[in-house]
C-alpha cells in the first residue's frame, strides 16, 4: 500500500525509515511540500496520505484527495482541528496519534517556564556579547507560588507531576477531573475564573475545539494576576496574539513562553531567516524581551518521534487489514456526523 507523507521534515524520515522493514508491505513516499489545494493532486493514486499539524486539511483539499484515491487520512499528531472533519465524513477516515510522549512535552513546558521566569534567553545572548551585568534578569521563586493548568490529560497530568515537586500550589481546570491526579499532586480543581485569578503561572494543555478558540483574550486577560507567567505548548488559538500583546505592554502578563502561535502556519518549521517577517503581530510579539517562542518543538524528542511513526504506521496498517481503527477520529468527532 501505498503513503504520500506530506510536509515531512530529515528527522521525521529518519524516525519512520527505521521502521520501515517491520511494515514491508507499506511503501513510503516523502514529500517536503505541504499539503494544500495546489499540491493536493500529487497525491492522486495514493489510498493513504500522511499528515501533520499545519497542513491545510480543508474542504478543497479534501475533495481533491478523495477523487484522487485516498481513503485515509493519517495525522501522525494529536491534534486534528485543521481537519474539516464534516468535509471527510464519508469520503475517507481519520485517524490520529493521540499520546506519543506525554513527557516530552511536559518537561518542554518546564523548560519554557523556566527559561522565562529567570530570563536564561537574555542572559545567555548577554555573556555571549561579552556583558555579564544582572540587572533586568530578576526572576522569582517558584516554591510556594500557585500554579494553575487548564487541562489535565496526559500532558497535563505529566507538568503538574513536575510542578509538584517545586513544592507550588496546584489549580487544575478541566471538565473531566482526574481524581487520582488530586492524590498524587495535591492540587486541587477549581473554576476557569478562580484559576485565572489565583495563580502566579498558567500554563495550557487543553485541545483547541470551537468553544475554546482565543481562551485567553482580553476579559481572561484582565482577570489575571498582575505579572502573571503564561506558558502554551498546546495550541496557537487557544490564546488571541494581539490581546496578550496589550497585556504585555501593560504589565499584566510578566512573561510568557509560547512553543505555539495562532498563524504559525506560514513560518513554523522553515528557515525564514533570510526573508521579512511580514506578520506584523508575530514581529511585534517577537520584540518582547520577556516572551520567549520556539518553533513547535515541544514533542521533538528521540522518543517521541519513534512512537509517533508506529503509532502511524499501526494505524495504516489496521486500515489494511481491514481492521477496527484504534485511533479513528471519526469516533470521537465533536460533530457527532457518523
Amino acid at each position: 500500500m501505498k503513503i504520500a507523507f506530506f510536509d515531512t521534515k530529515p528527522y521525521e524520515r529518519q524516525a519512520f525509515q527505521a521502521l520501515a522493514s517491520a511494515y514491508p508491505s507499506l511503501s513510503l513516499d516523502f514529500r517536503e511540500e505541504r499539503l494544500t489545494p495546489a499540491t493536493a493532486p500529487l497525491a492522486e493514486g495514493y489510498p493513504v496520505v500522511c499528515a501533520f499539524v499545519n497542513d491545510d486539511l480543508q474542504a478543497k483539499t479534501l475533495e481533491i484527495l478523495a477523487r484522487g484515491g485516498t481513503r485515509l487520512l493519517a495525522m501522525r499528531c494529536a491534534g486534528f482541528n485543521n481537519v474539516d472533519l464534516r468535509a471527510a465524513c464519508g469520503k475517507m477516515q481519520v485517524v490520529r496519534v493521540p499520546g506519543y510522549s506525554p513527557q516530552a512535552v511536559a518537561e518542554f513546558t518546564l523548560a519554557l517556564l523556566l527559561c522565562v521566569n529567570r530570563r536564561l534567553h537574555r542572559a545567555y545572548t548577554r555573556v555571549r556579547e561579552g556583558n555579564f551585568s544582572l540587572d533586568g534578569l530578576q526572576g522569582m521563586v517558584l516554591h510556594g507560588k500557585t500554579v494553575g493548568l487548564v487541562g489535565t490529560g496526559r500532558i497535563g497530568q505529566a507538568f503538574a507531576r513536575l510542578m509538584a515537586g517545586f513544592g507550588v500550589r496546584l489549580l487544575f481546570s478541566d471538565p473531566h477531573p482526574q481524581p487520582a491526579l488530586l492524590l498524587e499532586t495535591g492540587g486541587e480543581y477549581t473554576s476557569l475564573e478562580e484559576l485565572l485569578r489565583h495563580s502566579d503561572v498558567i500554563s495550557l494543555h487543553c485541545p483547541l475545539t470551537p468553544e475554546n478558540t482565543h481562551l485567553i483574550n482580553r476579559e481572561t486577560l484582565r482577570q489575571m494576576k498582575p505579572g502573571v507567567l503564561l506558558v502554551n505548548t498546546s495550541r496557537g488559538k487557544l490564546i488571541h496574539t494581539q490581546a496578550l500583546i496589550q497585556a504585555l505592554k501593560t504589565g499584566r502578563v510578566g512573561g510568557a513562553g509560547l512553543d505555539v502561535y495562532e498563524e504559525e502556519a506560514g513560518y513554523f518549521f522553515e528557515d525564514r531567516s533570510s526573508r521579512i517577517i511580514r506578520d506584523d503581530v508575530l514581529a511585534r510579539l517577537l520584540t518582547f524581551p520577556n516572551v520567549v517562542l520556539t518553533s513547535h518543538q515541544a514533542f521533538l524528542t528521540h522518543e517521541a518521534l519513534a512512537s509517533i511513526a508506529q503509532t502511524t504506521l499501526e494505524n495504516i496498517r489496521e486500515f489494511q487489514e481491514g481492521k477496527p481503527l484504534s485511533h479513528s477520529v471519526c469516533q470521537e468527532c465533536p460533530l457527532h456526523l457518523c
